[in-house]
């Protein structure tokens, strides 16, 4: 058992743009490091990465000093830095934070200061100048931050595993891992193939909880879905970048708004309503054993007490049109419910904890040669460069102790 051969250092699972980009970063961190990608789909970018709006976020509304803020902020000029260099469409356009009430001028005024904090320009306005940048826009107060961007998340993650280096095995489900401290890991994917690695990196987004109890890792959260709900715009005309509420303090989420893709599309939205499985892109994807291993969950139960009256709203939203219309009318008054057009949903993969507080920054934890990245929900997308580098040194500093 001691000769065992191993077919990779690092076994990476998970082939979104986290995993990708912590593949990449081992492998420049250090030159010859053995990595393989194991992902179940096809392709790269199935999921969380490829479905979400493509917003190059600032990090203006994430505490300071949390790895969320310190890595958005840093990752989103990366992240520029990236399409640039590898000829990937990204565009840099700036965003509006606007106030349609009086009770959201303090929030705002909030978001101005830990812009501010956080390193990042923020530009103050006063109603009638919503209009310089979007002419459509109503509010009683704006803010315009010019680092944000949008651009083609699923084209940096195919770049990251072309430039990894990595061996990415595409359809390898993973069925069963046998990890065992004094020699390493062993991953059976569903067509019986077996990988060996020295360590393992669990990069399964929607999965990752599951993934860590198969490695015999307690995560002591839960992955419990949200789905996001996205609308395109028939006018794409009313919109000319990015234009946001302002968030509910209290959620993760930064509720419905308005994206122009690098495409010239807008995407409108998203609401976040639970998804009846981890994949679950439309009420009608229904996987019983995953709604039971959520709403086993202590955390689910007291999660739906605290937020009840929000999710209410959010569910309104998502059976009707006419009340999702009426959401963003409070940004766009010229929008009317033809001028909705149905798109993709994605899935957020939040992490809960069993007294059913939402985990409000990325989450990394180790165990016996594994790394398991336990939430990592947007801007993970932005910050995936520097996320991949903090794993990567992570599993690279395991793999120097064993």
């Amino acid at each position: 058992m001691r000769t065992l051969a191993y077919d990779c250092d690092v076994l990476v699972i998970g082939g979104g743009i986290v995993g990708l980009a912590t593949a990449y970063a081992i492998t420049r961190a250090a030159p010859g490091t053995r990595v393989t990608v194991l992902e179940k789909e096809p392709g790269p970018a199935r999921h969380q990465t490829g479905r979400n709006s493509g917003v190059i976020h600032s990090g203006i509304y994430y505490r300071p000093g949390s790895l969320k803020a310190r890595y958005a902020v840093r990752g989103a000029a990366e992240m520029v830095k990236f399409c640039a260099e590898y000829g990937i469409a990204h565009a840099v356009t700036g965003k509006l934070i606007v106030a349609t009430e009086r009770e959201e001028l303090p929030r705002l005024h909030a978001l101005v200061q830990r812009g501010r904090e956080n390193g990042i320009p923020v530009r103050e306005l006063r109603a009638a100048q919503i209009a310089e940048y979007e002419p459509e826009v109503r509010g009683l107060a704006a803010i315009h931050v010019g680092t944000t961007g949008v651009c083609d998340f699923v084209g940096v993650a195919r770049q990251l595993a072309e430039a990894s280096g990595a061996e990415i095995r595409y359809g390898a489900r993973v069925e069963r891992v046998d990890r065992r401290a004094e020699l390493g890991v062993a991953v059976r994917t569903t067509g019986g193939d077996v990988v060996r690695g020295r360590v393992l990196v669990n990069c399964a987004g929607l999965y990752c909880d599951e993934v860590a109890r198969l490695t015999g890792d307690e995560p002591e959260v839960r992955i419990v879905p949200f789905r996001g709900e996205y609308y395109s715009l028939a006018r794409p005309e009313l919109v000319r970048g990015l234009v946001y509420p302002v968030p509910d303090p209290a959620f993760p989420f930064l509720g419905v708004h308005l994206t122009r893709g690098i495409d010239g599309s807008v995407h409108i939205g998203p609401n976040a309503v639970p998804a009846l499985a981890r994949e679950g892109y439309g009420w009608g994807v229904v996987r019983p054993r995953e709604v039971g291993a959520t709403v086993s969950w202590p955390g689910t139960w007291r999660m739906a007490r605290r937020h009840w009256r929000y999710g209410a709203g959010e569910l309104r939203r998502s059976v009707s049109k006419r009340a999702f219309a009426g959401a963003v009318r409070r940004l766009l008054p010229a929008v009317t419910s033809d001028d909705l057009v149905p798109a993709a949903a994605g899935v957020r993969a939040q992490a809960v904890l069993r007294d059913g507080g939402l985990v409000d920054d990325f989450l990394i934890r180790e165990g016996a040669r594994a790394v398991h990245v336990l939430n990592a929900p947007s801007p993970a997308a932005t910050a995936s460069l520097p996320i991949g580098r903090e794993v990567a040194r992570r599993a690279l500093a395991v793999l120097e102790g064993v």
